[in-house]
Parts: C-alpha cells; structure tokens; sequence
C-alpha cells in the first residue's frame, strides 16, 4: 500500500458493543480509516469484496461460521493481513495461536468484557497492530482522540548493565527474542531441535494469559521439554524456558549454574516480558557462552540487547528479513551491528546448534 494511504479496515465481530468500541478506538489513529463492520464471516465475505480493505480484525468465536475457519478459507482464496480479537482465557489463548499458525499476522487480547474502562491503552495497542499488520504484505476521518503514550523505558529499568562480562563453565546458552510473528517462528525452531540441545530461552512478546498455553503448544511440538520459566528454576539441556507473560525473563549465575530469575519491574521498550532485558542478564552471566538470535517482530526491543551480547563476546544473529513478518527487532539489531550474521527462519536451528558446538569447543580447549 502507498505510505500516504490510510490503512482501510474491516472489523468483525458479533457483538455490536465490541464492533462500535473497536471501529471508536481505531479511528482514535489519523492513519486508519474504518471502511466497515461486519456480525459475521459470511457479511464480512461480502464486505471484503465491495470495500476491499488492507486490514481485517477478525475475532474467535462467532455465529455461523467460526473465526478459525473463516481465517483458514480466507489465507486459502483471498490472502490478507488479518489481526484477530480474542479473550483473555486459556481456551481464547489455544485458539488464537492456532489462528497465527493459520496466518494471521498478530492478535490483540482483550482486557476483560468491559473495553471501555482501558479505552487509552487498548486503543494504543490495537492501531499499532493494525498498522503495523498493513505492512506485512506488499499487496490509513472522524475525529481524532489524542491517546497518551507512556514513556518508553530501556533495560536499565531492570538491570543494570555490567562493566564486565562473565563466562561461565559448562554448556553454551541459546537466547532467543521475538514478537510479531515470534509464534510461530518459535515453533519452527523448536521443531528442528533434537531432545539433547544446549538449554534455551525465549523471551516472547504475550500476554500473560497466553504465556502458559504457548508453553504447553510448544511442549507438544517439540522434542525438548518446553515449560513457562519459574523463578528460581535451575537451567538445564534440553529444556527450553519460555517468559511468563507477566514478568520479564533473566538468567542469573548462583554460584554453581546458571538459574532464571523472574523480574516484576516495569515495562522495558513498552514490552513485558522484554527482549533487552533477557540479553542484557546474559551478557552479564554468560557472556560469551551465549549464542542469541533474534526473530520477527515489530520495533526494536532486543537490538540494543543484542549488541550488549556481541560486545560481551557472544554469538549473535537474526532472521533476515524475507521469512521475517515483520523485520523490525531483527532489522534494527542487523543496522546497529549487533549480528554476527543473518539467516532464513529454516536454517536458523541447525545455525544454532553448530554455533553452540563451536562455543563449547572453544570454552574447554581454552
């Protein structure tokens, strides 16, 4: 779409409480236009065609015919941006990651049934997903509400970077951030890895609601054992530790191995869990026994982390941008120099894994 252009979007939902609250906040963003609504995914198949919008917000559970099959026929026949609108409950959580693994490109959860009390906040969230879902694919009148954006913090909120970096003795550590598209691109690379791979951590951009069923998703697919990290909880190979949704990840040394610690501290580039912040706690324990990557997702939580890491000796890379669906986190940790090198999502496992072999290798002949 043309960068002049506003993002045209179709809302639909069966509730018309939800369809009046999600076109309000919307049209809150001068850059989004609201072209139409519909009740049901057999209007919205109509509208799709008369009002051809970029950007559809589709949400999970609707009358005759569900949100997951209208998705599944939709990336079939007509391919588009779609953002879907789910509940905050672990059914809405099992659903929704089943609707990105359909392609849906990003998903906004809503905070409880009463929308209207968090109008500011979810209106912020919802227009940036909008727009940033409008740029995904190469295939934005009523008046305008100002929101209040709150200030964006760095890692240093959390943890302060250290002067020195320590290595460690034992197994490398792989470290991995995502965001946009981060589900998805997790299981790919989780797929790939046998059950004895050095441990891993992922820092996820979720809700809290979500964290523990994309946990358990996860688990299922993959060799290893993947479980939503504890605080306290010993690090070990083969398993990988996902970030609560509500607490930012970081590793910690304790005298004997390496532990995750988790961290109820503010917001860290507007994200909770954040990606700078799991990097900058490994760079400070594992140094160069780390190798991290970062994945798809909008904006540039993780790049300043991931420099922190390459300049404490760690191996670093990012996904490149083709198989990204959004290269903001990678792109912007590939132009501060923060990687080492970039690969496509597919070869990304098998990149890590000879990339941990070579670290450990170096650390016991050293």
């Amino acid at each position: 779409m043309d960068n002049m252009e506003r993002v045209r979007v179709l809302v639909v939902d069966d509730s018309a409480l939800v369809r009046k609250l999600m076109s309000t906040m919307l049209a809150c963003d001068p850059a989004i236009e609201v072209v139409g609504t519909a009740a049901d995914p057999l209007i919205a198949r109509e509208k799709i065609k008369q009002l051809n919008p970029h950007v559809l917000t589709l949400d999970v559970e609707m009358p005759r015919m569900d949100g997951l099959t209208f998705l599944e026929n939709l990336m079939r026949l007509r391919p588009m941006p779609v953002v879907m609108v789910s509940s905050l409950t672990v059914e809405g959580a099992d659903v929704t990651l089943r609707a990105l693994e359909l392609g849906a490109v990003d998903f906004f959860a809503k905070p409880d049934s009463d929308l209207a009390s968090r109008f500011g906040e979810s209106a912020q969230e919802i227009c940036h997903k909008v727009k940033m879902a409008a740029i995904t694919r190469p295939r934005a009148r009523t008046a305008v509400r100002k929101l209040d954006v709150p200030p964006r913090l760095s890692a240093d909120a959390v943890l302060p970077r250290a002067q020195t970096a320590g290595t460690r003795g034992g197994s490398p550590l792989i470290a991995v951030g995502a965001s946009t598209g981060g589900t998805e691109a997790v299981r790919v690379l989780l797929e790939a890895m046998p059950p004895d791979a050095p441990p891993i951590l992922v820092t996820q951009h979720i809700p809290a609601a979500f964290s523990g069923p994309f946990a358990a998703r996860m688990d299922r697919c993959s060799a290893m054992r993947v479980c939503e990290a504890r605080d306290g909880q010993p690090i070990q190979s083969g398993h990988v530790y996902i970030a609560p949704g509500s607490h930012h990840l970081l590793v910690m040394w304790d005298g004997a191995r390496y532990v995750c610690r988790l961290h109820d501290g503010p917001a860290v580039n507007r994200h909770k869990p954040s990606v700078d912040v799991l990097f900058r706690s490994l760079a400070a324990s594992a140094g160069a026994a780390t190798v991290a990557v970062l994945l798809t997702g909008m904006g540039d939580d993780g790049a300043r982390g991931l420099l922190e890491l390459h300049q404490a000796g760690a191996t670093t890379l990012v996904q490149d941008e083709e198989s990204s669906v959004v290269w903001g986190m990678p792109g912007s940790a590939w132009k501060l120099g923060a990687a080492s090198e970039m690969q496509p999502l597919d070869h990304i496992a098998a990149r890590l894994l000879a990339l941990t072999r070579q670290t450990h290798t170096s650390a016991t002949s050293a």
